[in-house]
């Protein structure tokens, strides 16, 4: 630090201890009163890209079929699923879900219309004379059985194959207000993008941004209370039938109370494990208390700040108040070593003196390692996915705000306590550090040949890396979330939805009654006839020769049959879907091509032209909700194909599966690849994981060559630049490696590994090359140098990287997978990254010998 630096700083801080102590206590005591507001976000659009057209798209493809959100509960009675007994509990169990505010309908398998039991005509599907249902007391049960477990629309939909287990499923409410917040923020967003955005436009964006993320908080909320009110009432039959609840909005619930517990439980322990750590390493409480209130201070500042901001953590940044944790005690430890280091080799100096001099001579590196870790860490704002560049801010602004509070906090308190008195630290624990310095003076080549090797071992680890996860993983296998999603794999038809939209040619478009032109009815009349056939003496006959009066699927008297209902669409539309359900990766499938086995079981097999137009224009609106809206647009010409993908299908690769599904549509079924679209979540997320990989991984070598540039301006030296760059290199290359020898996936919650990785490593390289510069003129010579900087620096990286892993492996006992893995790999990165500043950064200034010969 400067000399006229330090002498501002001495004056208003040193000189003025409790006048700087209050003004951060004041500001703390504000913050914190704000603390308690932080608010955790899970919901979906924090698993998208920003910017993304096929996000675009799939809320196109929402609004266009009506499709919102759900939750399943699965239902396995102990007895007969069909006996009086086990319909007595669904029926109660329904009736209760579906009272509940915010619930729009509760389907089951007793209120589904039975096509088959016995079989019926076309005929009798009427909404005058009503569908037969399982809740009809002369139903044949043993004929429903067979439909349910045999029909192309219900089984693995309502039933499992087996007929044991039947799902309930509890549709959400739409909440239009959300959706217009939405959809104005999102054009706005979309003239912002283009240029065309007006100054009134801007305030206009600012003011939509403000009250979407308000009304967002709102609606997540309320629907955490009905995920949590819908366990209440299943938590009440659990004694008469084995229930799971599962579900998108049902993960992004639990997703939110583990990251919560996490933060509480496992913070409060982490702090207790750095607690017991540095009791155990200094012997002194006022070396606990210092460092634990500095990192106390930090955490409590960052969280106020993003509560009074209204900044929300994900599952992704929920991380960054324990890197927080890393960072602030870090820099306290390495103050305090320093302030200890000056005490017994001054002991005629003054205490306000020690102070003084310790924060001169620690700024610098503590300033650069704050820096460079703002630099690995600016490596997630390019991501393109909000959480993790909420993440990488986080850490930027948080890692800045540790570095400030420590010089002002510790020197403030130090400087008002007396000298104390002067001692080691454990002796047994300081002993390591010399330790490797005679390690690494005996085996220097072994430890270079070692490093190679892992170094190729690494790189190979990394060519094994999937970008891919499952969101089942996340879960420990005895949690609900968990059985439930793998029963809705096993039994009931998957758990990641995808939607395949085909676009009719317009070649294909036009009225078409049959397949040879030549047998065209030549006008309505004879279309008349044919529907009289059809249905027999009917009146719903009647209504395809009046115009389809209201009150059925469509109505007027501009129809025009559409391809995908005539046989040539159908059959086309049956290939896909034959092949979608053949995949090992995928659940259940429907699509028209559903429809059409329900019309040709209906009349037993003899299905035409006119048949299927008479199904497009005339059902009823009830049963053409059912079998035809979901998957047909009459204004797009589009079929949509819905299917679920097996979340716990070990086969699944969601990139190259996508990329295999497209090629097998386009150049093996030859359908036009402009009018094959792929959509939901299936799509997004894959996107993500995509985005993540390019932007994340390949950006690595553009931090650490922004790194090398920090390190030339530090070191003055292109050769010290590279050389401390070097076990950072290592470090990161072997979590990586490790994580792709292991089958570790790299997802949305790991690929921040990375950067913490480069983050905390080179903080230890900056630490130690900067005394080896100190120490060298001393006496020029390099081993000499290593043993000197091993017993002073090289205690405070022990000692703060020891703390860090011990603190960390607490998280081993979570049960969210993803701070399991966080826990253990940022452990071993601190491991890592220890021993390479240790044992391999001294042997190369040692073999290299960057600042020059010896004496």
């Amino acid at each position: 630090m400067p000399s006229s630096t330090i002498a501002l700083y001495d004056r208003w801080v040193l000189q003025r201890p409790l006048l700087s102590l209050a003004l951060c206590a004041v500001l703390l005591g504000l913050l914190a009163s704000q603390a308690p507001y932080t608010r955790i976000d899970a919901s979906a659009d924090t698993l998208v890209l920003e910017g993304d057209t096929d996000l675009e798209y799939f809320r196109e493809i929402g609004k266009r079929y009506a499709s919102g959100d759900f939750l399943v509960v699965t239902f396995q009675p102990p007895g007969d699923l069909l006996g009086d007994e086990s319909l007595a509990v669904m029926a109660s169990l329904r009736d209760e879900l579906a009272a509940l505010d915010g619930v729009s309908g509760v389907t089951t398998m007793l209120d589904v219309p039975l096509l088959q039991s016995p079989p019926i005509a076309l005929a009798d599907v009427s909404s005058d004379t009503g569908m037969p249902t399982l809740a009809d007391p002369d139903i044949d049960r043993e004929l429903v059985r067979r439909e349910f477990q045999e029909s192309p629309i219900y089984e693995q939909l309502l039933v499992s194959p087996d007929g044991n287990t039947a799902a309930i499923q509890v549709n959400l409410a739409r909440d239009e207000r959300y959706f217009e917040l939405l959809d104005r923020r999102e054009a706005l967003r979309e003239l912002e993008a283009s240029g065309e955005l007006s100054p009134a436009d801007h305030e206009a964006l600012r003011e939509a941004e403000a009250v979407f993320k308000a009304y967002s908080a709102e609606y997540q909320q309320r629907s955490s209370d009905l995920v949590a009110e819908v366990r209440a009432v299943v938590d009440g039959y659990r004694d008469r039938a084995r229930l799971f609840v599962g579900g998108v909005p049902m993960i992004a619930a639990d997703m939110v109370a583990f990251v919560r517990s996490d933060l509480v439980t496992f913070g409060a322990g982490i702090l207790g494990f750095m607690f017991v750590m540095l009791s155990v390493i200094f012997r002194q409480p006022r070396w606990v208390v210092l460092p634990m209130t500095t990192v106390l201070a930090s955490a409590t500042f960052m969280l106020g700040l993003l509560a009074w901001l209204d900044w929300r953590m994900t599952v992704i940044s929920s991380n960054f108040v324990a890197v927080l944790l890393i960072v602030g005690l870090a820099i306290a430890i390495h103050l305090v070593v320093r302030y200890r280091e000056l005490q017994l080799s001054r002991p005629e100096a003054s205490q306000h003196e020690l102070v003084r001099e310790t924060v001169r001579l620690m700024w610098v590196p503590c300033a650069y390692t704050t820096l460079t870790t703002a630099v690995a860490f600016g490596s997630l704002v390019v991501s393109g996915l909000r959480p993790v560049m909420d993440f990488g801010w986080m850490m930027t602004i948080g890692i800045s705000v540790a570095l400030l509070l420590t010089f002002v906090v510790l020197p403030s308190i130090l400087v008002l306590l007396p000298r104390g008195r002067t001692s080691d630290p454990n002796k047994r624990l300081a002993g390591l550090t010399p330790a490797f310095a005679r390690f690494t003076e005996r085996n220097g080549f072994a430890i270079l040949l070692v490093s190679f090797l892992l170094l190729a071992t690494a790189v190979f680890g990394i060519s094994r890396l999937q970008v891919e996860n499952r969101f089942i993983d996340y879960f420990h296998e005895s949690t609900e979330i968990y059985q439930g999603m793998e029963l809705l794999d096993a039994r009931l038809g998957g758990t990641i939805p995808l939607d395949i939209v085909i676009e009719v040619e317009e070649s294909a478009v036009g009225p078409v009654f049959a397949e040879d032109p030549g047998e065209l009815p030549d006008d309505r009349d004879a279309a008349a006839d044919d529907a009289d056939e059809l249905f027999g003496d009917d009146p719903f006959a009647d209504d395809f020769e009046d115009g389809f009066d209201d009150g059925f699927a469509s109505s007027g008297d501009d129809f025009e049959q559409s391809y995908w209902f005539t046989v040539r669409g159908m059959e086309q539309l049956e290939d896909i879907h034959e092949y979608v359900d053949s995949l090992p990766q995928t659940g259940k499938v429907l699509s028209l091509a559903t429809t059409y086995k329900v019309v040709k079981q209906l009349l037993d097999g003899d299905v035409g032209d006119v048949e299927l137009a008479l199904v497009q224009k005339s059902l009823p609106r009830d049963v053409a909700n059912l079998i035809v809206a979901p998957y047909f647009d009459e204004d797009a010409q589009q079929a949509r194909i819905s299917l679920r993908v097996k979340e716990t299908s070990r086969e699944l690769r969601r990139d190259q599966f996508l990329k295999d599904l497209r090629s097998h549509l386009v150049n093996d079924m030859g359908l036009d690849e402009d009018r094959v679209h792929f959509t939901n979540m299936l799509v997004l997320y894959n996107n993500v994981l995509q985005s993540l990989f390019k932007s994340q991984i390949l950006t690595l070598g553009a931090v650490f060559a922004a790194i090398v540039i920090m390190f030339f301006i530090l070191f003055r030296s292109l050769s010290l630049a590279l050389i401390a760059i070097a076990p950072n290199i290592l470090a990161a290359a072997m979590v990586l490696g490790i994580m792709g020898l292991v089958g570790i996936p790299l997802d949305i919650m790991t690929i921040t590994i990375a950067a913490i990785v480069v983050g905390i490593g080179v903080d230890d390289t900056i630490h130690y090359v900067h005394r080896f510069k100190r120490e060298f003129p001393k006496d020029r010579n390099y081993l000499a140098t290593m043993h000197r900087c091993h017993a002073s620096i090289g205690r405070a990286m022990y000692y703060t990287s020891i703390t860090i892993i011990v603190g960390f492996s607490i998280l081993v006992f979570s049960n969210f997978t993803p701070s399991i893995y966080f826990g253990l790999l940022t452990g071993f990165a601190m491991f890592a990254a220890l021993v390479g500043a240790l044992m391999l950064l001294p042997q190369l200034l040692i073999t290299v010998k960057p600042l020059g010969p010896e004496a």
